[in-house]
């Protein structure tokens, strides 16, 4: 499939795109917990404990349990390791639990077979369980292509039929870092060669008349996997399959970017229906990540009571896509804007928003949270690199001198009668700015609206000139569609204005969790979940709901290049955790790049090294490049192919070797492990992109 084909495309990959309605799968027996159907979205795992060491995996396993997990995924290498499964799942049924259990295979059928007769699942990467991942670049005529495929469904045959015989499940789960060389060739590196890679599979197992799949399409790039799987699904629904479908971002990293970034992928593909399970990638203790997958799915609890919940998928009804006639959900395409005041807008990096109103206004050390760094010495500020580009104010007047490159927002009466309004710009209501006699600024006004607002005579009245930007706000239980709506009728009317996106968070103690977030949102499971331990989902405290939710509702529409600044407004936290969120949700989309990112595993049994312990020694010595993408990876499974969306990559290689990557080339292998580092930095200084950390 090529750019065009995409762009042809009707872009029918769920079942509203204004209404919430989950996209309905076929159920798929697991052990006892079901997956897909009517069934709620099931949170799951990976131990990362090494697997022959059965007491460990036992224990981490019921941690996991005790934190949420519906299913416990455990690495299986070798022949050696899935037979250990055996004994791993004895000693938790002696215990009481009956988690079900996932093998994860990577090159190795044999094991695949043995621990299909064990466990309730088996997870299968097409990129590697019967085909080759060498970076050949290989012309396949279509004979020899068809050759091949011959050849895996020879190889892939006895573990469906074993499948069947003892009722096993699979997942097909396509990682966009291991495609094998052969759709890279025809496909390339793209969400079309991940989808085909799985179709693939997907159709082998149907011609043995075996159905118990499950589906992933896995990227460390939060763009790529929502566009890789709104095309499965796509591809899918014009195939006559709904498989159940395991949401995920690959490597996602540590603490807040882990977060943030996990959930603008599953919280893009879970607004619009999509999804039956949910892993959250950390490069953490497994037992972390329940917690953050609950938040991110228990949302959706209450839009599912209340939604027409269909029995048949319907995609028949023309999507706002088609009728703006020209956008694919399959290709990222940034909303053509006009640039105002030469500062937001068209090809500027989207700009961010902070409330400072309920602040401090006495004192410049206030403009810290907002990036901002004032010296008292030099009676100065420093720009960090997270530096906000507006501060709203509202009605407070402030007592010192503001930055000259940051921007202060007032509220329209009280902006009309400052004395310098050099920097300042006004905040109208939609009714203010329409008046004959509004004082409107000749540099930027910024207009408060909503999606509901553009079927108004009021909005047919704004006078439209390119110094207008409109604040998109909304109170919508499904926010997000409500906003993107929004959008889509800007498009159809031909408006270039750029947007900034606005949302409102609140929060209040509840009974499940330490603090419950108010936006519309249900705070309960869900019927089907399964409680947390004590302590366990009161992880999820209140800046972690704002990185989740925001990520979501903001995210979701960065993904596809709507919006031209984000304003976060949850007055019970600090301005800097808004700050850090806000830029991370632009990081996480590749919207404005402010800082080095990292690409780290969430560690297994395969894992050669500790991950949260290099993770943390890389990012100690190189959190100031930014801008630089560098992976860091415990084995070699996923390692090289996910070093193509990184600059640099640090990989395991065996017990104490690291071999490093400048892209997705190998520089030096075998390199010990205390060495490491320090070659990493030197290729990094040779290539040219080190500059020294700035002097605190």
């Amino acid at each position: 499939m090529n750019a065009d084909f995409l762009k042809a495309l009707p872009g029918r990959y769920c079942n509203s795109l204004t209404d919430y309605s989950r996209f309905v799968t076929r159920e798929v027996q697991i052990g006892d917990v079901p997956m897909g159907g009517n069934n709620p979205i099931r949170i799951q795992s990976m131990t990362t404990t090494d697997t022959m060491d059965t007491r460990g995996t036992v224990e981490q396993t019921i941690r996991m349990v005790d934190a949420g997990c519906e299913y416990v995924r455990i690495t299986a290498p070798s022949i050696k390791e899935a037979n250990n499964l055996a004994e791993i799942k004895r000693q938790l049924r002696s215990r009481g639990y009956t988690v079900p259990l996932v093998a994860d295979i990577h090159f190795t059928p044999n094991a695949a077979e043995v621990a299909a007769r064990i466990v309730e699942k088996v997870r299968v990467n097409p990129g590697n369980y019967a085909d080759k991942k060498r970076f050949d670049e290989i012309e396949y005529t279509d004979s020899e292509y068809q050759g091949e495929l011959d050849r895996i469904f020879q190889k892939f045959t006895p573990l469906v039929n074993i499948c069947k015989e003892y009722g096993t499940a699979m997942r097909i789960g396509t990682n966009h870092g291991s495609l094998s060389d052969r759709i890279m060739s025809r496909y390339g590196d793209t969400p079309q060669g991940m989808v085909e890679s799985a179709m693939e599979f997907m159709r082998m197992c149907e011609a043995l008349n075996y159905y118990n799949l499950v589906i992933s399409m896995k990227s460390s790039n939060p763009q790529v996997m929502v566009q890789a799987y709104r095309l499965l699904v796509e591809t899918m629904v014009a195939e006559g399959m709904n498989y159940p479908l395991h949401l995920g971002v690959t490597e996602a990293g540590d603490g807040e970017d882990g977060r943030i970034k996990s959930a603008v992928g599953i919280g893009t593909l879970l607004e619009d229906g999509l999804g039956d399970t949910v892993r959250v990638s950390l490069t953490e203790e497994p037992e972390a990540e329940a917690p953050v997958a609950i938040a991110l799915v228990e949302r959706y609890a209450k839009r599912s009571q209340n939604s027409k919940f269909k029995i048949q998928n319907d995609f028949t009804a023309p999507s706002p896509s088609e009728r703006a006639g020209e956008r694919s959900p399959y290709i990222y395409q940034k909303r053509e804007t006009y640039e105002a005041n030469a500062f937001i807008g068209g090809h500027m990096v989207p700009r961010v928003v902070v409330d400072l109103s309920q602040q401090n206004l006495k004192d410049p050390a206030v403009l810290n949270a907002a990036g901002y760094l004032y010296s008292s010495l030099l009676d100065k500020y420093n720009m960090a690199d997270q530096s906000v580009d507006f501060v709203y104010l509202a009605d407070q007047l402030p007592s010192f001198t503001f930055p000259g490159n940051l921007k202060q927002l007032y509220d329209y009466n009280t902006w009309k009668e400052l004395a310098n309004q050099t920097n300042c710009h006004p905040v109208f209501t939609l009714n203010e700015y329409i008046q004959p006699d509004a004082n409107r600024s000749s540099a930027l006004n910024l207009v408060r609206i909503s999606h509901a607002d553009l079927e108004t005579d009021t909005f047919g009245q704004m006078p439209l000139d390119h110094n207008l930007v409109f604040v998109l706000e909304t109170h919508e239980l499904h926010g997000m569609a409500d906003q993107r709506s929004f959008f889509v009728k800007l498009q159809e009317f031909g408006l270039q204005v750029p947007v900034i996106v606005k949302r409102s968070y609140q929060f209040e103690e509840s009974e499940n969790s330490k603090f419950e977030i108010q936006n519309g949102d249900d705070g309960g499971l869900g019927s089907g979940h399964p409680q947390p331990a004590t302590g366990h989902l009161a992880q999820t405290d209140v800046p972690t709901l704002l990185q989740l939710h925001a990520a979501t509702d903001m995210g979701a529409l960065l993904v596809d290049g709507f919006g031209d600044g984000i304003w976060i407004e949850a007055p019970e936290l600090p301005v800097n955790v808004i700050t850090s969120t806000a830029f991370g949700i632009l990081q996480a989309t590749r919207s404005r790049i402010s800082k080095t990112e990292y690409i780290s595993c969430p560690s297994c049994g395969r894992t050669l090294f500790d991950l949260q312990e290099t993770t943390q020694m890389i990012r100690s010595r190189t959190s100031h490049l930014k801008g630089l993408k560098i992976g860091i990876m415990g084995c070699i499974v996923n390692g090289p192919g996910e070093m193509a969306d990184a600059d640099y990559g640090y990989v395991g290689a065996g017990p104490g070797k690291i071999t490093l990557y400048r892209g997705k080339e190998v520089v030096k292998k075998n390199v010990n492990t205390v060495n490491a580092l320090d070659e990493l930095i030197g290729i990094i200084q040779e290539d040219g992109n080190w500059v020294e950390p700035a002097i605190v």
